[in-house]
């Protein structure tokens, strides 16, 4: 097994740093930080980062075709206009807002959005994962799920994978690119508790089609092989939980790794002083892009 090591790039301590995604447009990433309600873009060229107040808990941040920023939120998805900074709500289908919350999004290859909620009380089959087209009109692809998660497409465009983290597992559909359907649901990885890993949180894949998950309590990121199940290297990570990741940079081959600070007592974060810090690790293969939102 292959180890990376990553270093900090810019330590802000965020709460809870989550959901990165490149803008290939601005050449800067989008990430947020989900408890203080700021949506973040960061410029690896000056090290600088903007950042905007939205809704309550924002938990995904996605460039779109128009310009702005499709966000995720506890109140639904909203649409932030980056030069303004004003909001504007566009879609709510999972109503049960006291208990639930937008969690990972990420856009199929067509531009259509992909995002699912968290249950707080993480009670299963209390969250969900949608499929929204440039309308935002919806429907449910992934139905009662605890903690709908990392999510991703493999290269030839042909499989959907996805995360409930609560299963400890990646699964697999089949993925059909002219309706964004997905079918013949199987599990591809397995973590089990046993394993002294983590939990699979977000995930990213490269253009060899490995699988790449931010291990929430095992200070790494993973790299899988789905066809194997095979654990096939780690990104040794200087602070426990992780969040998520993406690849990012003009040749996409920088991954760029989110991390927060809750969860830790004083003593931990006096011990893993860069936790909620933004990072980066150059693992020697290329990602796939951060599709945008087609609306």
């Amino acid at each position: 097994m292959q180890t990376y090591q990553a270093q900090c790039v810019f330590d802000i301590q965020a709460t809870l740093g989550e959901g990165p995604s490149w803008d290939a447009t601005s050449q800067k990433l989008l990430w947020v930080d989900i408890e203080n309600s700021l949506v973040n873009r960061f410029d690896p060229t000056t090290g600088t980062n903007e950042s905007w107040t939205v809704e309550k808990e924002c938990s995904f941040a996605i460039a779109t075709s128009k310009g702005d920023i499709v966000v995720g939120t506890r109140y639904g998805i909203v649409r932030l206009d980056p030069e303004s900074g004003s909001i504007t709500k566009v879609a709510n289908p999972d109503t049960n807002s006291e208990t639930n919350r937008f969690n990972d999004a990420k856009c199929d290859p067509r531009g259509r959005l992909f995002a699912g909620t968290i249950s707080d009380t993480r009670t299963p089959g209390d969250a969900n994962c949608y499929r929204f087209d440039s309308k935002f009109n919806y429907v449910t692809v992934v139905p009662g799920v605890v903690n709908s998660n990392g999510l991703c497409w493999s290269p030839n465009q042909k499989i959907f994978y996805y995360i409930d983290t609560a299963t400890r597992k990646v699964d697999a559909f089949d993925y059909e690119i002219e309706t964004g359907d997905i079918t013949n649901r199987r599990t591809v990885v397995d973590i089990p508790e046993s394993m002294g890993i983590g939990k699979p949180d977000g995930m990213t894949i490269d253009s060899e089609g490995m699988l790449w998950t931010g291990m929430w309590g095992g200070a790494s990121v993973c790299r899988w092989n789905p066809e194997s199940g095979e654990l096939i290297g780690k990104i040794e990570m200087p602070c426990p939980n992780v969040t998520s990741c993406c690849f990012g940079g003009e040749k996409l081959d920088r991954l760029y790794i989110t991390t927060p600070r809750k969860g830790l007592n004083d003593d931990q974060l006096k011990q893993f002083p860069n936790a909620g810090g933004l990072f980066v690790c150059e693992p020697g293969v290329a990602g796939g892009p951060t599709f945008p939102f087609a609306g």
